[in-house]
């Protein structure tokens, strides 16, 4: 039997949204909101100001993974401007090859994999621009960044792309996606200014 995915994507569609428009007493709370996450639960507190808001998660976002050859980051405080759940990806060049792929990580497979070498590296990032939308609790943040180290003197650009929810307490990133520039896909003006 053929089923067109259309028509499933929108029956899960119209049963999530089923789900969130039923009736609910005034004392009664949802069913999926009646407990709290686990996982929220779990990560480490986060400072104030890198959460109350769009600047503050963005900058702290930028200042956790910067710092000088040998200098430790604080992972609880990158941690916490995650939900648990989230990943942060990279697109780029396949090796030996003109496709492009899609590294997928969590932010522990991150910190395990990448933390090692930012801190040999003296890898230091900032943000060059930005361009935020937000509609309600959600909010997509655009921001060009710059990358340098101490220890090859590099420098590279590309674009974090970052989905952001707020729970009515604080913001929190959901996902980071990036890709670098490169010789064949310069960044656009728009995007430095």
């Amino acid at each position: 039997m053929n089923v067109n995915p259309y028509f499933v994507f929108t029956g899960l569609f119209l049963n999530f949204a089923l789900i969130c428009s039923a009736p609910v007493h005034a004392t009664e709370k949802p069913a999926m909101l009646q407990q709290t996450s686990p996982v929220l639960v779990s990560t480490p507190a986060a400072r104030s100001l890198d959460v109350q808001s769009i600047d503050g998660i963005v900058a702290a976002l930028y200042d956790v993974i910067s710092g000088g050859i040998g200098q430790a980051r604080d992972w609880n405080r990158m941690r916490s401007l995650f939900v648990p759940e989230a990943r942060i990806m990279a697109i780029g060049p396949k090796r030996d090859s003109k496709d492009f792929g899609l590294r997928i990580m969590s932010v522990s497979d991150y910190i395990a994999n990448s933390g090692p070498i930012l801190i040999e590296t003296g890898f230091r990032e900032k943000e060059l621009s930005r361009k935020t939308e937000q509609w309600g609790e959600l909010a997509h943040v655009f921001t060009t960044y710059e990358t340098n180290t101490e220890k090859n003197k590099s420098i590279q650009r590309g674009i974090n792309s970052v989905q952001l929810m707020h729970d009515g307490t604080r913001w929190w990133i959901i996902s980071l996606l990036f890709e670098a520039e490169r010789p064949q896909l310069p960044l656009p003006e728009a995007y430095l200014k």
